[in-house]
C-alpha cells in the first residue's frame, strides 16, 4: 500500500470484540470518511491497490471484520446483522456521524445491511460483487460454498495470511465453519432494499458470482431501470457492470473485480463525490 497515505492499525473495543481497523488518506473538508469493508477471509492487504487508490481523494476507513485478519473471533455468531451493527458501533467509537460504505462480496452484505439497519449513519453505499438475496447467486456458486471445508484453504495465500495476521491462529477452524454458515444461509432483503432511500452504486462483473438478471431485479428495488432516464430523470442509484472481470480472478487471463482498479476507482469516485439528491 502507499506508505504515506497509511497509518498504523489501530483497534477499537466495541459490542466485544477488539475490531481492527486501519486509516488511509486525509480527511476532506465537508466530505464524510469512507469505510471499506473486505470480502470474506480477506484482509485489508488482501484488498490490493484498491484501498490506497481511494485514499487518494478521501479519508478511508479500513475495517477486518470478526474473525478476518487482525480481529479475533469471539463467541458469537458470524451473521451479516451482527457485523453490521459492529460497524455502527465503530463509528460511533470514532466520533463520526455518517459515512459512505464500500462493501465487496460478503464485506458487501455487510454493508447493505448496515444502510438497512443504520440508515441515519450511511450517506451513500458502494456494493460490489453482492447480492441482496440469496439465490442472487448463481446455483454452482452456492453448491461451492456448501464444499468448503478447512481443506479447501490449505496452503493458499487466505490461510497464510490468516495464520500471519490473527491474533488467535488456531480458531481457523471456527472461523471457516462460521464464514460458511453465512454464506450458504438463505436470506432475501429485498423488501427492506426497496424501502432504502440511501443512494447505492451496485458494481459486478460480467463473470461475477452474482447472476446478472439479479443485478436488474436489484437494481429496480432501488428505482432503476424503469424509464427512459432522458424523459423522466435518473434514480439516485447506479448500476455498473465491468466487462471481462470475475469475481477474484484465480488465474490469468481472468481480472478478479478488485484488480480493475482503473475501472473501479473512477466510477465510485464519481459517484461519491456527486452531490445528493435533493442538493443544489
Amino acid at each position: 500500500m502507499t506508505e504515506n497515505k497509511r497509518q498504523t492499525g489501530q483497534y477499537a473495543a466495541i459490542n466485544g470484540l477488539n475490531l481492527y481497523y486501519e486509516t488511509l488518506g486525509e480527511k476532506q473538508e465537508g466530505e464524510p470518511p469512507l469505510a471499506v469493508l473486505p470480502g470474506a477471509y480477506m484482509t485489508i492487504e488482501a484488498m490490493g491497490e484498491l484501498v490506497p487508490q481511494l485514499a487518494e481523494s478521501r479519508q478511508v476507513i479500513a475495517v477486518e471484520l470478526q474473525g478476518h485478519g487482525h480481529t479475533a473471533d469471539i463467541e458469537r455468531p458470524i451473521r451479516y446483522e451482527t457485523l453490521a451493527d459492529d460497524i455502527a458501533a465503530l463509528l460511533s467509537h470514532l466520533g463520526i456521524e455518517r459515512t459512505d460504505l464500500f462493501g465487496y462480496s460478503l464485506g458487501g452484505g455487510v454493508a447493505l445491511q448496515t444502510a438497512i439497519r443504520h440508515p441515519d449513519r450511511v450517506r451513500k453505499a458502494v456494493l460490489v460483487s453482492a447480492s441482496c438475496k440469496h439465490d442472487g447467486l448463481y446455483p454452482d456458486v452456492i453448491a461451492a460454498m456448501n464444499a468448503v471445508s478447512v481443506e479447501t484453504f490449505a496452503g493458499t495465500p487466505i490461510h497464510d495470511a490468516y495464520l500471519k495476521t490473527s491474533p488467535r491462529p488456531e480458531a481457523w477452524p471456527t472461523v471457516v465453519a462460521k464464514v460458511k454458515g453465512l454464506v450458504t444461509a438463505d436470506y432475501d432483503w429485498s423488501e427492506q432494499v426497496a424501502a432504502l432511500t440511501t443512494p447505492i452504486l451496485i458494481v459486478v462483473g460480467d463473470g461475477d458470482s452474482v447472476r446478472l438478471t439479479h443485478v436488474v431485479e436489484f437494481f429496480g428495488l432501488l428505482g432503476g431501470g424503469k424509464a427512459d432516464g432522458d424523459l423522466s430523470g435518473l434514480p439516485a442509484s447506479q448500476l455498473a457492470i465491468l466487462p471481462a472481470t470475475t469475481h477474484v480472478g484465480w488465474a490469468p487471463p481472468f481480472h478478479g473485480i478488485t484488480t480493475r482498479t482503473h475501472l473501479l476507482t473512477p466510477m465510485i469516485t464519481e459517484f461519491l463525490d456527486a452531490p445528493m439528491p435533493g442538493d443544489s
